[in-house]
């Protein structure tokens, strides 16, 4: 995530909105996205929500057996579509910005990204 931030005015160059989802109460999203100094949006998903929408839920794989939200990377286009999606079972593996950027470049190259 930290390499996003890093590379945050490369995605917004692009017209690319980075935006985190996190399990955590709005609060304590809040107060991790400041003490990590992301400056990208991260939005609360506490009831799992979205998780579930984006079939990224993994039960019981947090703390005390509560679910969490698998590692994912979705570039969504402006009517909503998914373009690409990253999606892995562990957390620590995560696309790298690059990556993205890359995909996001052909993608926009063979038109399906604006």
């Amino acid at each position: 995530m930290r390499g996003f931030e890093e590379r945050l005015k490369e995605f917004e160059a692009r017209g690319v909105r980075v935006v985190g989802v996190s399990v955590d109460a709005p609060e304590v999203t809040r107060r991790h996205a400041q003490k990590q100094g992301y400056t990208y949006a991260f939005l609360s998903d506490e009831k799992r929500e979205v998780i579930r929408r984006y079939d990224t839920l993994h039960a019981k794989a947090g703390p005390g057996e509560s679910d969490i939200a698998r590692p994912a990377e979705f570039l969504i286009d402006p009517a909503g579509t998914i373009r690409w999606v990253n999606l892995t079972e562990d957390w620590r593996v995560r696309a790298r910005p690059d990556e993205v950027l890359r995909v996001f470049d052909g993608l926009r190259r063979a038109g399906s990204m604006k």
